[in-house]
């Protein structure tokens, strides 16, 4: 049943790569000029830009500084924070592990974390502000966790806006001094935000799925994504714990301040997740990596599953995370961000394109493609129709996404369709 569901998927998710289009080349003079603008105008403080297309390495372009304080430049090498870039990688280790026939798509999550056997839904609050629950209409699956409608929350970031978000900043699930074990045992005890499949809620689901990958392998997240990911693909640059050694390589990440100008992330925090030994992995977050190490990533997936004849996942796994799942049931106004996103919905851990630009403000891509982002605005995406997988590196935050429109624009050009 399981392979018949992957090659019902592979029918739905593949008409765009089937259709013709138009001979196309990124202008790699286009994306160099961008990357430079960007500096000059203070947008951000360094970024580099790699495409791979038609089987071949097309563009690499890098502007700015990897640090502005020390005058040391961005570089093809320089090592990066991707944050939720992370979550592909998790998404593609639990997929591996679905093709050992370890669980099934629709399994109750509980089956594989008895934690969440309890797990209620937030209907309300009292007039003391503690949580009014219920029990969910149905469980939720391992489907809902790889897609974003368990009905998790994400925390609200220090500015709690129910009681399930006031439990979240109680109990720090993501605490860097957590496992993923005592991470998902403390999640278990924060109530759903919403009934599970009736809601697209960006999430810590990702580091459930981590977890799972834990419990069903038997081997700690990191030492997983090592050992059937990282090593086979050769990611030799990539991974959770640094050491001292990598600082020299490492861009530091900017933070964006009310006048407009980019200051440097404290150093503490900006060190925390990777340098200091903490034993937190998130499967949402995390990886140190460089964007030719991403890429090996990322061509693995245009590859639909190998890269230079390593075998990561099959094809119709690639296929199926790459499909649209979300029950069309599913209003825009219950999609939160996610519609800001394109002409789409989302798959296992990717944006999946389904329609072409709809607006010239929308950012350029291609029907069939899928991508995902992180937080310091870096971005990938994998574009099937045009042979093509892309990495853009930068270390700015908060999220910029009139970065990634306008590389995009470069990539592709003002008047792409898309198609």
């Amino acid at each position: 049943m399981k392979r018949l569901y992957a090659i019902a998927a592979l029918v739905v998710a593949t008409p765009a790569a089937a259709q013709e289009s138009e001979p196309f080349a990124p202008d790699c003079s286009a994306i160099a000029a961008t990357l430079d603008g960007m500096v000059a105008e203070g947008r951000t403080v360094g970024a580099s830009t790699l495409v791979y297309k038609d089987g071949e390495e097309t563009c690499f372009a890098v502007a700015g500084d990897a640090e502005r304080e020390t005058n040391r430049p961005f570089t093809r090498d320089t090592l990066v924070q991707i944050f939720s870039m992370t979550k592909p990688v998790t998404g593609v280790a639990l997929m591996q592990l679905w093709e050992q026939g370890r669980f099934g798509l629709d399994d109750p999550l509980e089956w594989h974390l008895p934690e969440y056997a309890t797990i209620e839904v937030l209907v309300g609050e009292d007039g003391n502000g503690n949580p009014i629950t219920r029990s969910p209409k149905r469980k939720i699956t391992v489907r809902d966790v790889l897609r974003h409608t368990a009905g998790f929350t994400y925390g609200a970031g220090g500015n709690p806006q129910n009681a399930a978000d006031r439990i979240w900043e109680d109990r720090s699930p993501l605490s860097v001094d957590k496992t993923l074990a005592e991470f998902s045992r403390a999640m278990a005890q924060v109530p759903l935000l919403y009934e599970p499949g009736t809601h697209w809620n960006y999430s810590a689901g990702v580091d459930v799925q981590a977890r799972m990958v834990e419990v069903l392998s038997g081997q700690s997240f990191a030492d997983y994504v090592q050992d059937h990911i990282f090593a086979p693909l050769g990611m030799v640059d990539s991974g959770w714990r640094r050491s001292e050694a990598d600082l020299p390589r490492l861009a530091r990440i900017y933070v964006a301040q009310e006048n407009g100008a980019l200051a440097p992330m404290p150093r503490d925090t900006w060190l925390e997740p990777n340098f200091m030994a903490k034993p937190m992995t998130m499967g949402g977050s995390g990886i140190v990596t460089t964007v030719d190490d991403y890429m090996l990533f990322a061509r693995m997936l245009l590859g639909r599953g190998s890269l230079d004849g390593v075998t990561i996942l099959d094809p119709a796994t690639v296929e199926l995370m790459a499909t649209d799942h979300l029950d069309p049931r599913i209003a825009a106004e219950d999609r939160s961000w996610l519609v800001g996103k394109g002409n789409g919905g989302f798959g296992f851990d990717f944006f999946v394109r389904t329609g072409p630009p709809l607006t010239s403000e929308e950012a350029r891509g291609s029907v069939g493609e899928f991508y995902w982002d992180g937080y310091p605005s870096m971005l990938f995406w994998v574009d099937p129709l045009q042979d093509m997988a892309v990495v853009f590196a930068t270390q700015k935050v908060d999220f910029d996404a009139s970065l990634h429109r306008d590389i995009r624009a470069a990539v592709y050009g003002a008047d792409y369709p898309g198609r």
